[in-house]
C-alpha cells in the first residue's frame, strides 16, 4: 500500500479516535461514571469488531495456532485499553478534549520513542536519534501552546 495512503488512514483514526474519547467521555458524564462509558464503549466496540471481521477476515488461526499465543496476549491490551480509554473518558470532561488528546497524544510518543529504542513489545528496534528527540520536544512545545497561550 502507498506509503501516503498510509499517513491518511493513520490521520483519520486519529480524528475517529479525538471523537470517539469526546463522545463516551460526554456518556460518561451521562451516565455518572467513566467507567460505566467504557463497559458500552468496549460491547459496542466487540460488536462492530465481530461485523467487521465476519465480513473482512477469509482465514482464521486454528487451534494449534490459537494454542501457541503467550496468555498474557489475551489479556494485557484489553488490560491497558480499559485504563487508558478509561482515563480518557475520566479526564476529557475535566480538562477538555484538546488538552486530554495533547497530553495524551504526548505520553503515547514518549512511550514509542523509548519502547522503539528498547524494542520492547517485540516490535523493531527504531533508536533513539536527534531527530525524535526534537519531535517530542516540539510535541511538547505544542502542547504549551495548546495549553497555556
Amino acid at each position: 500500500m502507498n506509503q501516503y495512503i498510509l499517513y491518511l488512514l493513520a490521520l483519520v483514526g486519529g480524528i475517529f479516535l479525538a471523537a470517539q474519547g469526546g463522545l463516551n467521555a460526554h456518556l460518561g458524564v451521562w451516565l455518572r461514571h467513566p467507567l460505566l462509558a467504557s463497559v458500552v464503549a468496549f460491547v459496542s466496540s466487540s460488536v462492530f469488531a465481530v461485523l467487521m471481521t465476519l465480513v473482512g477476515v477469509k482465514t482464521y488461526p486454528t487451534i494449534d495456532q490459537l494454542k501457541e499465543v503467550p496468555i498474557y496476549l489475551w489479556f494485557a491490551g484489553g488490560f491497558c485499553s480499559v485504563v487508558g480509554i478509561s482515563l480518557y473518558y475520566y479526564t476529557i470532561p475535566k480538562l477538555g478534549v484538546s488538552t486530554m488528546i495533547s497530553f495524551g497524544l504526548c505520553g503515547q510518543l514518549i512511550f514509542a520513542v523509548i519502547a522503539g529504542h528498547f524494542g520492547w513489545l517485540s516490535l523493531p528496534i527504531e533508536p533513539i536519534s536527534m531527530k525524535r528527540i526534537a519531535g517530542l520536544l516540539a510535541m511538547m512545545g505544542g502542547i504549551f501552546l495548546i495549553n497555556w497561550t
